[in-house]
């Protein structure tokens, strides 16, 4: 049974700043949060920085999560509020049909696959010499790129993105262009720079996108919310996450 979480953040804190920063530390105390190992059960996760003073931790679970150690580390242990929220997530899943309208926000690593890189690096110039690599994962880092990317893919996880609602040109001024634009916008850009265990670097170019979908193929977009969209998901990308119209 999948669980939804949401894990309020000081981000004064010592540790929390670590946590904000570093994506394999948070994804460490993410794996912490439940008994099973992550072999055995990989969790899908992002941070939601509407609010720079209060950020949170959204975490997707197959088994119902403990998230007390995180609160002691980086929440507010003496608050009276709530600390965080867990909820079954099957009531979601229940409610997908074609056709229904959802808004949605996902945080995602756009990449592309190319055997070219334009700015080769000096590793990625060895490897073409030497002919051990055909291709390189390269991230995509234009607004632009970012949200084609997107759109390229919605239909392979059982969603379209609707049209944004415009107000009708004027008779006499036809628009040059009729399509109407994706309901869709990017709430955030990030370029974040991070080591492994090993001390190799890490580099993400992430983004935030939110907006209005429709359901075209439900079990496509289970696996999606499940399973998470696009590379990264250890870091903090992949997650997709829906409410019902009028509010996230």
């Amino acid at each position: 049974m999948p669980y939804l979480s949401r894990v309020r953040i000081n981000p004064l804190r010592k540790e929390s700043r670590t946590l904000l920063a570093n994506p394999r530390a948070m994804h460490s105390n993410v794996c912490a949060a439940v008994p099973a190992t992550p072999d055995t059960e990989r969790s899908l996760w992002r941070l939601d920085t509407d609010n720079d003073h209060r950020p949170y931790l959204v975490a997707l679970t197959a088994s119902k999560p403990d998230w007390t150690h995180l609160v002691e580390a980086a929440g507010w242990p003496a608050a009276d509020e709530d600390h965080y929220t867990v909820a079954d997530y099957s009531p979601l899943l229940a409610q997908l049909a074609v056709g229904r309208e959802f808004n949605f926000r996902l945080t995602a690593n756009p990449v592309q696959n190319t055997s070219r890189p334009i700015k080769q690096t000096d590793v990625q110039k060895k490897q073409l010499a030497q002919g051990t690599r055909r291709s390189f994962r390269i991230g995509h880092r234009t607004a632009e790129a970012q949200l084609a990317w997107l759109l390229a893919r919605a239909t392979k996880h059982g969603f379209e993105i609707l049209p944004a609602r415009t107000d009708p040109g004027l008779p006499d001024l036809p628009l040059e262009d009729s399509t109407p634009a994706p309901d869709v916008r990017i709430l955030n850009r990030d370029r974040l720079s991070f080591s492994k265990k090993s001390h190799k670097p890490v580099v993400l170019h992430t983004v935030t996108f939110q907006g209005h979908m429709r359901v075209t193929d439900t079990e496509l977009l289970s696996r999606a919310l499940l399973q998470g969209i696009g590379p990264a998901k250890a870091y903090g990308c992949g997650l997709l996450t829906l409410a019902p119209r009028g509010g996230h």
